[in-house]
């Protein structure tokens, strides 16, 4: 079965400062139960904010790193998930279920792609 990435991308800038809700951990814990039962979820965290960072970038032929927080930048990444599912329709079903444990005022975008093997 071909196994999916979820990159969980959020706007930091409407992401609470404390991080999230007790409630959110609570349904996310619960979904993420969900998943492991069903034999889908191969591996999934979430990441620390940008400020506690750094991005190195190749270019030119030169390495340069920069420190988070990084102002740039609306949509970050915030977290992955490693799904085995039978197809993309199944990885999509999951992600939206995942997403919609979110209360309203996060913005929160998941990109969905298969891994490539081999």
């Amino acid at each position: 079965m071909p196994r999916y990435l979820s990159l969980v991308k959020i706007d930091e800038n409407t992401a609470p400062a404390e991080g999230p809700s007790q409630e959110l951990m609570q349904r996310m814990g619960e979904l993420i139960e969900e998943i492991t039962k069903a034999g889908v979820m191969l591996d999934t965290a979430g990441l620390t904010p940008t400020a506690q960072g750094s991005r190195v970038h190749w270019e030119g032929g030169k390495i340069s790193v920069t420190d988070g927080p990084f102002t740039e930048s609306k949509e970050v990444v915030g977290g992955y998930a490693i799904m085995q599912c039978k197809d993309m329709a199944e990885a999509l079903e999951w992600t939206k279920r995942f997403l919609k444990v979110h209360e309203e005022f996060w913005t929160v975008t998941c990109e969905v792609r298969e891994i490539a093997e081999g």
